[in-house]
């Protein structure tokens, strides 16, 4: 179309009618756009996002179990720090009551 073209049928049909006509038409072509080009590629952006998120929540459930059995292990090395502890106090407590034993039948 050139310039005379439109220039007459604005002439013989006014302005807002072949603006509307043109607008008529843009939406049209963004319609057909939208429904042959952008929706198929959103429906296969949403199964992947689908899998996105089921995968970031077994991740997130994993991390959990590891967390809770890294503090059962923590737990389970301080009762053991705690214990050996424990058992060198009393070992020493022995040994220290036997040298005071031994000392006070010395001095006999």
């Amino acid at each position: 179309m050139d310039a005379s073209t439109i220039g007459d049928a604005i002439g013989q049909y006014g302005f807002p009618i072949i603006a509307a006509l043109g607008l008529g038409y843009f939406i049209y072509y963004i319609w057909t756009w939208v429904t042959e080009e952008v929706d198929p590629v959103v429906a296969e952006s949403h199964m992947t996002l689908i899998a996105l998120i089921d995968r970031i929540r077994m991740m997130d459930n994993d991390l959990i179990r590891l967390n809770t059995k890294l503090n059962m292990i923590l737990q389970e090395q301080e009762k053991n720090k705690n214990e050996n502890d424990h058992e060198k106090e009393n070992s020493e407590a022995v040994v220290d009551s036997d040298s005071e034993s031994t000392s006070n039948s010395d001095d006999s």
